[in-house]
């Protein structure tokens, strides 16, 4: 469903009515406990802004601010951390070689970065398959972890291709953050990781006084595991207040979006953009049922949206690179666009509505071209 944003263009956008009643098992609480006894683990802020909330019409608007998870820029590292632990756990259960692992993945910048940040602190090997567009200083910042990293001129979607293969090797497994048939215990086991973060907010939540959760959470999305993670924290509650979940995507690659208007999961040719980490062609495979169930909403964005809307979160004291000022321009866009009034009304939303907005990363993530 899509509603005019001018004469000329139209608001890429898609809305499921009855999302919110769609439930689903909670994710296991172990990925927490686990995290939480890591030596430089803390919960990331939530930091409030309230003139964004007067100029959004709602009552109040939180920002998860992932600029500094674990000591890297983003939040990726919840997941790789999780995962790797899990791998290795497993494999010293089955009696496997307890030599250095090469782990292999692809990434559009952040996720490679945790992953080599993971085998580094644990002794293990890593090699990246960074996609073509990601900017170059965060191609040298996964090398400063002393991991091996291979340039592909391609897609994101090949940069993965080429890291399964190169995961094949017996002293090699792979660490990719999206699933696809045959390949998703280890995603899952990313998107537990991510939990983390959904269940930090809650916490924050009520130490100010908004104990009975978000009324919508807005998420920048590229394959769909951490919209995945967020959607199950949300749909597995029992009761109580379900918010209105809205993904955001660039226009260049809005492969959940098309997939959702679709009814089912399609690849879409990817272009270019500032929103690299989000720059993926195809839903992850154990992330689009829970997608397609329980989001309420998606939107694409255009550049230019999300780089005003990293500005306004830097005027706020927010830093946010282009993929984590997403989920603020993508709000935006829904509430202020023609055709605005219902849009509101069918997420629910009045002047006393409390939004979270998921800043997935900072600016050291994504250098300015």
């Amino acid at each position: 469903m899509s509603d005019e944003l001018s004469s000329s263009r139209r608001l890429p956008w898609y809305v499921r009515p009855g999302a919110r009643a769609w439930r689903c098992e909670p994710a296991p609480p172990a990925a927490r406990a686990f995290h939480a006894s890591l030596p430089d683990y803390a919960p990331t802020p939530l930091t409030g802004l309230p003139s964004l909330a007067s100029q959004l019409g709602v009552g109040r608007v939180f920002v998860k601010d992932e600029s500094c998870r674990l000591g890297l820029p983003a939040f990726k590292a919840l997941g790789a951390s999780w995962a790797v632990h899990r791998l290795l756990a497993e494999r010293a259960a089955n009696g496997a070689d307890p030599g250095p692992l090469t782990l292999v993945t692809a990434t559009d910048g952040n996720h490679g970065r945790a992953v080599a940040r993971t085998a580094r602190r644990l002794g293990q090997r890593a090699h990246i398959f960074v996609a073509q567009g990601v900017h170059p200083q965060a191609v040298a910042a996964i090398a400063a972890e002393q991991a091996r990293v291979t340039e592909v001129p391609g897609s994101y979607d090949e940069a993965v291709r080429r890291a399964a293969e190169a995961a094949a090797r017996p002293d090699a497994v792979l660490v990719q953050d999206v699933a696809w048939a045959g390949y998703e215990r280890v995603p899952g086991w990313i998107v537990e990781g991510y939990s983390t973060l959904c269940a930090e907010i809650d916490e924050q939540l009520a130490a100010v006084g908004a104990a009975e959760g978000p009324d919508l959470v807005a998420m920048p999305v590229g394959v769909g595991s951490l919209a995945q993670a967020v959607v199950t924290h949300y749909r597995s509650r029992p009761a109580g207040r379900a918010p209105a979940l809205l993904a955001v995507e660039p226009e260049a690659a809005a492969c959940v979006l098309h997939s959702l208007i679709l009814g089912e999961p399609v690849t879409v040719a990817t272009g270019t953009t500032a929103m690299a980490g989000m720059n993926c062609g195809t839903p992850s495979s154990i992330a689009w049922p829970a997608l397609r169930a329980g989001l309420d909403a998606a939107v694409a964005i255009a550049d230019a949206d999300s780089a005003r809307a990293a500005a306004d979160l830097a005027a706020a004291g927010v830093s946010s690179g282009p993929c984590g000022a997403a989920a603020l321009a993508g709000l935006r866009a829904v509430l202020t666009a023609p055709g605005a009034g219902e849009r509101r009304t069918t997420l629910g939303l009045g002047p006393s509505s409390v939004v979270v907005l998921l800043s997935t990363e900072g600016t050291a993530a994504n250098p300015s071209p």
